[in-house]
């Protein structure tokens, strides 16, 4: 059974650029730059028949122009008991609405709706009985957190095997966004 979720990659200079906060974190396993990416929905374990399902109607995708991404910043999910540092992704209306179609089309395949709020984002640590008081100092070393920008030109659709911390990511199949 495959587990498989929709994302945006991050190009390699950007992954670079984001490697450089690793570190510095008590209780922080840190995801390894290759993996970085944004997921646009994840979908779980499935059967192969609803794997090639998905890689199908993925397929019907709407034709979309390229995605301009802006990445403006370090945050934290759990702001009593942080679990994951992550670097903010701003929540571009074409983001958005990709990340929406992809929530109709899956749902139209039988997944259950996702039940968390779209928060685009690139995982860089996750955390073990962290502080508070940590995470905001680790924040606060890396101020002011500079903008990076790319261009999404597609979506891919990967698999990760049962694991602590995910990856490693594997594209299973890519869209062409424009």
């Amino acid at each position: 059974m495959p587990r498989l979720f929709t994302g945006l990659e991050i190009p390699s200079e950007i992954g670079q650029t984001l490697s450089t906060y690793r570190g510095g974190l008590p209780g922080a396993r840190w995801v390894e730059p290759e993996n970085y990416h944004i997921t646009l929905r994840f979908i779980g374990d499935v059967d192969d028949q609803t794997a090639r399902d998905l890689f199908s109607v993925l397929g019907e995708s709407r034709r979309r122009e390229p995605i301009t991404v802006t990445i403006d910043g370090l945050d934290t999910f759990g702001r009593d008991r942080p679990r994951v540092v992550f670097a903010r992704a701003a929540a571009s209306r074409d983001m958005s609405e990709l990340q929406s179609e992809q929530e109709r089309l899956v749902r139209r395949i039988g997944i259950p709706p996702e039940k968390r709020k779209f928060t685009p984002h690139v995982t860089l640590a996750r955390l073990r009985d962290a502080s508070p008081l940590d995470v905001a100092d680790y924040f606060a070393a890396r101020a002011p957190f500079p903008k990076l920008t790319f261009t999404a030109s597609r979506f891919v659709l990967f698999s990760s095997r049962a694991s602590v911390g995910g990856g490693p990511y594997v594209v299973e199949a890519a869209y062409p966004l424009g």
